[in-house]
Protein backbone atom coordinates (compact mmCIF):
# COMPACT_ATOMS: atom_id res chain seq x y z
CA UNK A 1 0.00 0.00 0.00
CA UNK A 2 1.27 3.30 -0.85
CA UNK A 3 2.25 5.49 2.07
CA UNK A 4 0.10 8.50 0.99
CA UNK A 5 -2.77 8.99 -1.73
CA UNK A 6 -2.10 10.98 -4.82
CA UNK A 7 -4.10 14.32 -5.22
CA UNK A 8 -6.74 14.40 -7.45
CA UNK A 9 -5.94 15.91 -11.47
CA UNK A 10 -7.28 19.34 -11.47
CA UNK A 11 -10.38 20.16 -13.52
CA UNK A 12 -10.19 20.88 -16.93
CA UNK A 13 -8.34 24.17 -17.89
CA UNK A 14 -11.32 25.55 -19.68
CA UNK A 15 -13.43 26.54 -17.08
CA UNK A 16 -10.85 29.19 -16.00
CA UNK A 17 -11.99 30.96 -18.88
CA UNK A 18 -15.98 29.84 -18.61
CA UNK A 19 -17.56 32.55 -16.95
CA UNK A 20 -21.31 32.46 -14.54
CA UNK A 21 -23.45 33.12 -16.15
CA UNK A 22 -24.45 36.01 -13.80
CA UNK A 23 -28.28 36.82 -14.97
CA UNK A 24 -28.96 33.43 -13.19
CA UNK A 25 -26.91 33.77 -10.24
CA UNK A 26 -29.32 37.37 -9.75
CA UNK A 27 -32.42 35.51 -10.08
CA UNK A 28 -31.30 32.79 -7.69
CA UNK A 29 -30.76 35.32 -5.10
CA UNK A 30 -34.30 36.88 -6.49
CA UNK A 31 -35.87 33.42 -5.75
CA UNK A 32 -34.66 33.32 -2.14
CA UNK A 33 -35.53 37.03 -1.43
CA UNK A 34 -39.29 35.91 -2.36
CA UNK A 35 -39.04 32.61 0.06
CA UNK A 36 -38.02 35.17 2.96
CA UNK A 37 -41.24 37.06 2.22
CA UNK A 38 -39.51 40.09 -0.14
CA UNK A 39 -41.55 41.80 -2.99
CA UNK A 40 -38.98 41.40 -5.98
CA UNK A 41 -39.96 42.80 -9.35
CA UNK A 42 -38.27 40.29 -12.02
CA UNK A 43 -36.57 42.23 -14.65
CA UNK A 44 -33.41 39.87 -15.04
CA UNK A 45 -34.41 36.95 -16.93
CA UNK A 46 -34.97 36.66 -20.52
CA UNK A 47 -37.90 34.73 -20.87
CA UNK A 48 -41.84 35.75 -21.45
CA UNK A 49 -43.61 35.89 -18.84
CA UNK A 50 -46.49 34.01 -20.56
CA UNK A 51 -47.44 30.63 -19.82
CA UNK A 52 -47.13 28.45 -23.01
CA UNK A 53 -50.36 28.93 -25.52
CA UNK A 54 -52.65 26.73 -25.02
CA UNK A 55 -52.87 25.20 -28.09
CA UNK A 56 -49.35 23.79 -27.82
CA UNK A 57 -49.89 22.52 -24.59
CA UNK A 58 -52.88 20.80 -25.81
CA UNK A 59 -50.85 19.03 -28.74
CA UNK A 60 -48.15 18.04 -26.17
CA UNK A 61 -50.61 16.38 -24.24
CA UNK A 62 -52.44 14.83 -27.68
CA UNK A 63 -49.27 13.26 -28.23
CA UNK A 64 -48.50 11.88 -24.71
CA UNK A 65 -52.24 10.22 -24.78
CA UNK A 66 -50.45 8.28 -28.10
CA UNK A 67 -47.34 7.19 -26.49
CA UNK A 68 -45.25 9.15 -28.34
CA UNK A 69 -42.55 8.80 -25.68
CA UNK A 70 -39.76 7.53 -27.71
CA UNK A 71 -36.31 8.86 -29.31
CA UNK A 72 -36.85 10.27 -32.71
CA UNK A 73 -34.33 10.54 -35.43
CA UNK A 74 -31.35 13.02 -34.19
CA UNK A 75 -32.29 15.94 -36.51
CA UNK A 76 -35.95 16.05 -35.67
CA UNK A 77 -39.13 14.62 -36.50
CA UNK A 78 -39.86 15.17 -40.46
CA UNK A 79 -42.81 16.49 -39.93
CA UNK A 80 -41.34 19.28 -37.51
CA UNK A 81 -38.63 19.50 -40.39
CA UNK A 82 -41.54 19.94 -42.52
CA UNK A 83 -43.32 22.65 -40.45
CA UNK A 84 -40.20 24.66 -40.17
CA UNK A 85 -40.08 24.54 -43.84
CA UNK A 86 -43.28 25.80 -44.73
CA UNK A 87 -42.91 28.50 -42.22
CA UNK A 88 -39.77 30.21 -43.84
CA UNK A 89 -41.87 30.13 -46.67
CA UNK A 90 -44.99 31.68 -45.43
CA UNK A 91 -43.32 34.35 -43.29
CA UNK A 92 -39.83 35.03 -45.41
CA UNK A 93 -41.44 33.82 -48.60
CA UNK A 94 -38.32 31.19 -48.56
CA UNK A 95 -37.81 27.83 -50.58
CA UNK A 96 -35.96 26.30 -47.07
CA UNK A 97 -36.26 22.48 -48.10
CA UNK A 98 -36.83 20.28 -44.64
CA UNK A 99 -33.29 18.22 -45.24
CA UNK A 100 -31.30 21.44 -44.60
CA UNK A 101 -33.47 22.07 -41.07
CA UNK A 102 -32.10 20.38 -38.06
CA UNK A 103 -34.05 20.60 -34.87
CA UNK A 104 -32.11 21.04 -31.34
CA UNK A 105 -32.15 21.17 -27.90
CA UNK A 106 -32.77 24.44 -27.25
CA UNK A 107 -31.08 26.91 -29.56
CA UNK A 108 -28.14 26.24 -27.29
CA UNK A 109 -28.03 23.05 -29.12
CA UNK A 110 -27.73 24.33 -32.01
CA UNK A 111 -24.88 26.23 -31.02
CA UNK A 112 -23.06 23.25 -29.85
CA UNK A 113 -23.21 21.84 -33.14
CA UNK A 114 -22.09 24.53 -34.99
CA UNK A 115 -19.20 25.06 -32.27
CA UNK A 116 -18.38 21.20 -32.76
CA UNK A 117 -18.79 21.51 -36.85
CA UNK A 118 -16.49 24.55 -37.48
CA UNK A 119 -14.29 24.83 -34.51
CA UNK A 120 -10.40 23.80 -34.25
CA UNK A 121 -8.74 24.04 -31.04
CA UNK A 122 -7.09 27.66 -31.34
CA UNK A 123 -9.34 29.05 -34.25
CA UNK A 124 -11.64 31.94 -33.07
CA UNK A 125 -14.84 33.51 -34.37
CA UNK A 126 -15.72 37.18 -33.99
CA UNK A 127 -18.52 38.72 -32.44
CA UNK A 128 -19.74 41.55 -30.67
CA UNK A 129 -18.97 43.30 -27.36
CA UNK A 130 -21.46 43.48 -25.64
CA UNK A 131 -23.28 40.28 -26.63
CA UNK A 132 -24.55 36.33 -25.69
CA UNK A 133 -22.45 35.08 -23.15
CA UNK A 134 -22.82 31.77 -23.36
CA UNK A 135 -21.98 32.04 -27.13
CA UNK A 136 -17.94 32.52 -26.58
CA UNK A 137 -18.39 30.22 -23.78
CA UNK A 138 -19.41 27.15 -26.42
CA UNK A 139 -16.04 28.19 -28.20
CA UNK A 140 -14.33 27.33 -25.48
CA UNK A 141 -15.77 24.18 -24.81
CA UNK A 142 -14.42 22.83 -28.24
CA UNK A 143 -10.87 24.70 -27.47
CA UNK A 144 -11.92 27.66 -29.46
CA UNK A 145 -12.17 31.44 -28.65
CA UNK A 146 -14.50 34.05 -28.77
CA UNK A 147 -13.11 37.65 -30.55
CA UNK A 148 -15.23 39.92 -28.46
CA UNK A 149 -14.76 43.18 -30.51
CA UNK A 150 -16.08 46.28 -28.69
CA UNK A 151 -19.14 47.84 -30.13
CA UNK A 152 -21.19 50.94 -28.87
CA UNK A 153 -24.55 53.06 -29.90
CA UNK A 154 -22.73 54.45 -32.84
CA UNK A 155 -23.08 50.93 -33.98
CA UNK A 156 -26.41 50.10 -32.88
CA UNK A 157 -23.89 47.70 -30.76
CA UNK A 158 -23.96 45.35 -34.19
CA UNK A 159 -20.56 44.38 -35.60
CA UNK A 160 -20.20 45.79 -38.58
CA UNK A 161 -18.35 44.37 -41.80
CA UNK A 162 -15.87 47.10 -41.58
CA UNK A 163 -14.57 46.54 -37.92
CA UNK A 164 -14.69 42.75 -38.35
CA UNK A 165 -12.57 43.22 -41.29
CA UNK A 166 -10.39 45.34 -39.36
CA UNK A 167 -10.18 42.38 -36.79
CA UNK A 168 -9.85 39.46 -38.56
CA UNK A 169 -6.88 37.11 -37.73
CA UNK A 170 -5.40 34.08 -38.63
CA UNK A 171 -7.23 32.27 -36.20
CA UNK A 172 -10.34 33.65 -37.46
CA UNK A 173 -13.17 30.86 -39.03
CA UNK A 174 -15.81 33.40 -39.45
CA UNK A 175 -18.49 35.90 -37.53
CA UNK A 176 -21.46 35.02 -35.23
CA UNK A 177 -23.71 37.78 -35.23
CA UNK A 178 -27.53 38.04 -33.43
CA UNK A 179 -30.45 39.87 -35.18
CA UNK A 180 -31.85 40.91 -32.67
CA UNK A 181 -29.29 40.78 -30.08
CA UNK A 182 -29.37 40.45 -26.93
CA UNK A 183 -28.54 42.71 -24.61
CA UNK A 184 -29.41 45.53 -27.00
CA UNK A 185 -32.31 44.17 -28.98
CA UNK A 186 -30.54 45.77 -31.99
CA UNK A 187 -31.50 44.49 -35.71
CA UNK A 188 -28.78 44.24 -38.48
CA UNK A 189 -30.65 45.58 -41.82
CA UNK A 190 -30.37 43.20 -44.91
CA UNK A 191 -27.51 45.34 -46.32
CA UNK A 192 -25.26 44.73 -43.37
CA UNK A 193 -26.21 41.43 -43.38
CA UNK A 194 -25.08 40.39 -47.37
CA UNK A 195 -21.62 42.87 -46.22
CA UNK A 196 -20.91 40.45 -42.98
CA UNK A 197 -21.24 37.51 -45.83
CA UNK A 198 -19.48 38.73 -48.28
CA UNK A 199 -16.65 39.40 -45.99
CA UNK A 200 -17.03 36.26 -44.77
CA UNK A 201 -16.61 34.87 -48.56
CA UNK A 202 -13.42 37.01 -49.34
CA UNK A 203 -11.99 35.35 -46.24
CA UNK A 204 -12.59 31.94 -46.88
CA UNK A 205 -14.67 31.72 -43.39
CA UNK A 206 -18.31 31.07 -42.19
CA UNK A 207 -21.05 33.24 -41.40
CA UNK A 208 -23.61 32.26 -37.93
CA UNK A 209 -26.69 34.16 -37.62
CA UNK A 210 -28.77 33.91 -34.22
CA UNK A 211 -32.20 34.59 -35.28
CA UNK A 212 -33.92 33.79 -32.00
CA UNK A 213 -35.76 36.95 -31.34
CA UNK A 214 -37.38 36.75 -34.90
CA UNK A 215 -40.62 37.36 -33.98
CA UNK A 216 -40.82 39.86 -31.64
CA UNK A 217 -39.75 42.81 -33.33
CA UNK A 218 -41.45 46.27 -33.09
CA UNK A 219 -42.18 47.76 -36.19
CA UNK A 220 -39.82 46.48 -39.62
CA UNK A 221 -39.55 42.93 -39.80
CA UNK A 222 -35.90 41.36 -39.07
CA UNK A 223 -35.14 40.70 -42.29
CA UNK A 224 -33.15 37.07 -42.30
CA UNK A 225 -29.74 35.81 -43.76
CA UNK A 226 -31.05 33.45 -45.51
CA UNK A 227 -33.24 35.94 -48.04
CA UNK A 228 -29.35 36.59 -49.18
CA UNK A 229 -28.20 33.78 -49.03
CA UNK A 230 -28.28 29.11 -48.22
CA UNK A 231 -24.28 29.21 -47.36
CA UNK A 232 -24.47 30.35 -44.35
CA UNK A 233 -25.85 28.68 -40.60
CA UNK A 234 -28.74 30.02 -38.91
CA UNK A 235 -30.04 29.40 -35.80
CA UNK A 236 -33.38 30.15 -33.76
CA UNK A 237 -35.29 28.84 -30.90
CA UNK A 238 -39.13 28.11 -30.06
CA UNK A 239 -38.21 29.76 -26.19
CA UNK A 240 -39.05 33.50 -27.59
CA UNK A 241 -41.62 34.39 -29.62
CA UNK A 242 -43.31 30.91 -29.46
CA UNK A 243 -42.73 30.88 -25.64
CA UNK A 244 -41.75 27.58 -25.22
CA UNK A 245 -38.29 28.39 -22.87
CA UNK A 246 -38.78 24.81 -20.62
CA UNK A 247 -39.44 22.85 -23.46
CA UNK A 248 -36.18 23.18 -24.68
CA UNK A 249 -36.89 22.95 -28.22
CA UNK A 250 -34.63 24.75 -31.11
CA UNK A 251 -33.46 24.83 -34.25
CA UNK A 252 -30.73 25.50 -37.16
CA UNK A 253 -30.83 25.84 -40.86
CA UNK A 254 -27.44 24.88 -42.56
CA UNK A 255 -25.86 24.81 -45.58
CA UNK A 256 -26.67 21.04 -47.21
CA UNK A 257 -23.67 19.68 -47.50
CA UNK A 258 -22.99 20.12 -43.70
CA UNK A 259 -26.47 18.69 -42.42
CA UNK A 260 -25.07 14.87 -42.39
CA UNK A 261 -21.73 15.96 -40.09
CA UNK A 262 -23.72 17.83 -38.09
CA UNK A 263 -26.48 14.94 -37.21
CA UNK A 264 -23.56 12.84 -36.60
CA UNK A 265 -22.80 15.14 -34.01
CA UNK A 266 -26.05 15.08 -32.92
CA UNK A 267 -26.86 11.58 -32.56
CA UNK A 268 -23.74 11.31 -30.06
CA UNK A 269 -24.53 14.45 -28.36
CA UNK A 270 -27.65 14.17 -27.93
CA UNK A 271 -29.45 11.35 -29.43
CA UNK A 272 -32.89 13.36 -29.76
CA UNK A 273 -34.62 16.02 -28.70
CA UNK A 274 -37.57 15.63 -26.48
CA UNK A 275 -40.75 13.73 -28.34
CA UNK A 276 -43.28 15.20 -26.88
CA UNK A 277 -41.72 19.04 -27.25
CA UNK A 278 -40.98 18.55 -30.84
CA UNK A 279 -44.91 17.40 -31.46
CA UNK A 280 -46.06 20.41 -29.32
CA UNK A 281 -44.38 22.75 -31.79
CA UNK A 282 -46.07 21.52 -34.83
CA UNK A 283 -49.14 23.41 -33.05
CA UNK A 284 -46.75 26.37 -32.85
CA UNK A 285 -46.84 27.58 -36.56
CA UNK A 286 -50.53 26.81 -36.21
CA UNK A 287 -53.34 30.25 -36.83
CA UNK A 288 -54.87 29.62 -33.45
CA UNK A 289 -51.38 29.56 -31.59
CA UNK A 290 -50.03 32.19 -34.30
CA UNK A 291 -52.84 34.82 -33.23
CA UNK A 292 -51.90 34.35 -29.62
CA UNK A 293 -48.43 34.94 -30.06
CA UNK A 294 -48.75 37.96 -32.33
CA UNK A 295 -50.82 39.21 -29.21
CA UNK A 296 -48.55 38.52 -26.79
CA UNK A 297 -46.01 40.26 -29.32
CA UNK A 298 -48.19 43.45 -29.21
CA UNK A 299 -47.83 43.28 -25.33
CA UNK A 300 -44.33 43.61 -25.48
CA UNK A 301 -43.97 46.71 -27.53
CA UNK A 302 -46.46 48.23 -25.41
CA UNK A 303 -44.03 47.58 -22.23
CA UNK A 304 -41.02 48.75 -24.49
CA UNK A 305 -43.09 51.92 -25.17
CA UNK A 306 -43.79 52.40 -21.64
CA UNK A 307 -40.08 51.82 -20.12
CA UNK A 308 -37.83 52.84 -22.47
CA UNK A 309 -39.08 56.70 -21.83
CA UNK A 310 -39.63 56.33 -18.10
CA UNK A 311 -35.76 54.58 -17.83
CA UNK A 312 -34.42 58.00 -19.71
CA UNK A 313 -36.30 60.62 -17.46
CA UNK A 314 -34.67 58.58 -14.60
CA UNK A 315 -31.76 59.12 -15.70
CA UNK A 316 -30.60 56.10 -17.62
CA UNK A 317 -28.53 56.42 -20.97
CA UNK A 318 -30.09 54.70 -24.07
CA UNK A 319 -29.51 56.49 -27.31
CA UNK A 320 -31.34 54.07 -29.36
CA UNK A 321 -34.49 52.57 -29.36
CA UNK A 322 -34.24 48.93 -29.82
CA UNK A 323 -36.23 47.74 -32.34
CA UNK A 324 -36.71 44.03 -31.29
CA UNK A 325 -35.92 41.11 -28.46
CA UNK A 326 -37.16 42.12 -24.89
CA UNK A 327 -34.56 44.22 -23.33
CA UNK A 328 -33.13 47.26 -22.98
CA UNK A 329 -29.66 48.08 -22.30
CA UNK A 330 -28.93 50.97 -19.84
CA UNK A 331 -26.08 53.26 -19.02
CA UNK A 332 -25.74 53.65 -15.61
CA UNK A 333 -22.66 56.16 -15.41
CA UNK A 334 -24.93 58.60 -12.95
CA UNK A 335 -25.79 56.40 -10.98
CA UNK A 336 -22.64 54.12 -10.50
CA UNK A 337 -19.08 52.60 -12.11
CA UNK A 338 -19.88 49.20 -10.81
CA UNK A 339 -22.55 47.47 -12.43
CA UNK A 340 -22.61 44.34 -10.33
CA UNK A 341 -22.94 46.74 -7.19
CA UNK A 342 -25.71 48.66 -8.79
CA UNK A 343 -28.02 45.41 -9.26
CA UNK A 344 -27.22 43.88 -6.00
CA UNK A 345 -28.67 47.38 -4.46
CA UNK A 346 -31.48 47.71 -6.47
CA UNK A 347 -32.19 44.04 -5.69
CA UNK A 348 -31.21 43.63 -2.24
CA UNK A 349 -32.23 47.33 -1.10
CA UNK A 350 -35.39 47.95 -3.60
CA UNK A 351 -36.70 44.61 -4.74
CA UNK A 352 -35.37 44.94 -7.97
CA UNK A 353 -34.09 42.23 -10.34
CA UNK A 354 -32.11 43.13 -13.16
CA UNK A 355 -28.89 41.95 -14.97
CA UNK A 356 -25.61 43.66 -14.86
CA UNK A 357 -23.44 44.25 -18.01
CA UNK A 358 -20.82 42.45 -17.13
CA UNK A 359 -22.61 39.05 -18.17
CA UNK A 360 -22.50 40.64 -21.48
CA UNK A 361 -18.57 40.84 -22.30
CA UNK A 362 -16.17 43.28 -21.92
CA UNK A 363 -16.36 46.41 -23.38
CA UNK A 364 -17.44 49.07 -20.65
CA UNK A 365 -19.16 46.23 -19.12
CA UNK A 366 -19.66 48.43 -15.51
CA UNK A 367 -21.40 51.24 -17.09
CA UNK A 368 -24.48 48.69 -18.46
CA UNK A 369 -27.45 47.06 -16.74
CA UNK A 370 -30.22 44.94 -18.98
CA UNK A 371 -33.79 45.75 -18.19
CA UNK A 372 -35.83 42.79 -19.01
CA UNK A 373 -39.81 43.95 -20.02
CA UNK A 374 -40.33 40.15 -19.21
CA UNK A 375 -42.67 40.74 -16.72
CA UNK A 376 -46.69 42.59 -16.84
CA UNK A 377 -46.77 46.13 -17.00
CA UNK A 378 -48.18 46.49 -13.79
CA UNK A 379 -45.38 45.73 -12.14
CA UNK A 380 -42.92 47.53 -14.57
CA UNK A 381 -44.81 50.35 -12.97
CA UNK A 382 -44.31 49.52 -9.64
CA UNK A 383 -40.21 48.98 -10.49
CA UNK A 384 -40.78 52.76 -11.95
CA UNK A 385 -41.96 54.16 -9.05
CA UNK A 386 -39.51 52.20 -6.68
CA UNK A 387 -36.65 53.66 -9.02
CA UNK A 388 -38.24 56.99 -8.52
CA UNK A 389 -37.84 57.06 -4.86
CA UNK A 390 -34.13 56.25 -4.81
CA UNK A 391 -32.73 57.86 -8.14
CA UNK A 392 -34.32 61.06 -8.44
CA UNK A 393 -33.12 63.80 -6.56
Amino acid sequence: MPDSIPPKKPFADRLKDIEPFRVVEVLTRAKQLEQEGRDIVHMEAGEPDFDTASPIVEAAQAALARGDTHYTQAAGIPALREAISRHYKKDYGLDIGPERIMVTSGASGALLLIAGLLINPGDSMLMADPGYPCNRHFLRLVEGRGQLIPVGPEDRYQLTAPVAEDNWEPSTVGIMVASPANPTGEILSKQELRDLYHLCERKGGHLVVDEIYHGLTYGDDAPSILEITDQVFVMNSFSKYFGMTGWRLGWLVAPEAAVAEMEKLAQNIFISTSTMAQHAALAAFEPAARKILDGRRDEFAERRDYLLPELRRLGFDIPNVPAGALYLYAGIKKFSNDSQRFCMDMLEQHGIAITPGLDFGHHKNNEYVRFAYTTSMERLKEAVRRMDSVLVN
